[in-house]
């Protein structure tokens, strides 16, 4: 449920981590990522790398996707962005390679407190993705 690695850029090295813990809904976790903050000792998702990478390090974040649900195939990951710019930035992600990841995913995107299939172009507030090891239609009356 903890995945760290190092972003490599002009800034240096800088240990990021991804963190999946569970929420109050079962089967469902919720994604958090970020530096890691020695002071703290956890995640500061606020922070501004900058290191040049930030494809890199979002595919990243992605790969523990595959191996998160992999663990877990029954789960939910429930993700957003510490700000509206992440989490138009995780959207955009999204977007960007949402065919390689209907292949493998459901996505849905939250807007006007509803979830729906993730549409292109659209604004949302939050993400849930789930493995498609399930038919869409069962799996929403579950």
């Amino acid at each position: 449920m903890y995945y760290q690695f190092t972003s490599e850029g002009p800034k240096g090295n800088i240990k990021k981590i991804v963190e999946y813990s569970p929420t109050s809904f079962e089967n469902v976790y919720n994604l958090a990522f970020g530096d890691y903050d020695e002071k703290i000792e956890g995640i500061d998702d606020k922070s501004i790398t900058n290191n040049g990478d930030s494809q890199k390090v979002l595919a990243t974040v992605a790969s523990t996707v595959y191996a998160f649900t992999g663990k877990y195939p029954n789960a939910w990951v429930h993700a957003t962005g510490s700000t509206t710019v992440r989490t138009r930035l995780y959207r955009m992600g999204i977007t960007n390679n949402l065919t390689e990841i209907a292949k493998d995913f459901y996505v849905f995107g939250l807007k006007d407190e509803k979830w729906e299939e993730f549409i292109v172009g659209e604004d949302y507030e939050a993400f849930l993705i789930t493995r498609k090891n399930k038919d869409l239609k069962t799996l929403l009356t579950d």
